[in-house]
């Protein structure tokens, strides 16, 4: 059974991110653990002064325990200072991560260590900036 890895801040859970974990799930194959990674309110906060974070670390927490797709649950600051500290078979990033510095040097992290990478497309009109705006 492979072990999948997805990182996140899962802050106002919506429909998008229902849909990347069953995505993962149907890319990888069952059965597979899915690990999910929940950015700390702290880093958030702290590289991110202006972000509204409206459910604590906890909160999150209690959110993704509910979800059938998600196996268990890690706290991390960054992705790239987290990722050589799990035990994972394949690495699920989203399309938007894509951009970011850290999960770049994620990326070259698990092509150095042979970690599979699969990318989860966008689910498209979902976005949480948006849905918080709309509220």
């Amino acid at each position: 059974m492979k072990t999948v890895l997805t990182f996140g801040v899962f802050d106002f859970f919506h429909l998008g991110h229902l849909r990347l974990f069953k995505n993962i799930r149907k890319m990888v194959g069952e059965p597979c653990r899915l690990v999910v990674a929940v950015q700390a309110e702290e880093c958030i906060h702290k590289y991110k002064p202006g972000a509204e974070i409206l459910y604590s670390d906890a909160e999150r927490r209690e959110i993704l325990e509910s979800v059938k797709e998600v196996d268990e649950i890690a706290a991390y600051t960054f992705s790239d200072e987290t990722i050589d500290k799990m035990d994972f078979d394949v690495f699920a990033i989203s399309v938007d991560q894509h951009a970011n510095p850290s999960f770049q040097r994620c990326l070259v992290w698990c092509e150095q260590n042979g970690k599979q990478v699969i990318t989860i497309p966008y689910t498209d009109g979902i976005c949480s900036s948006k849905i918080k705006k709309g509220l």
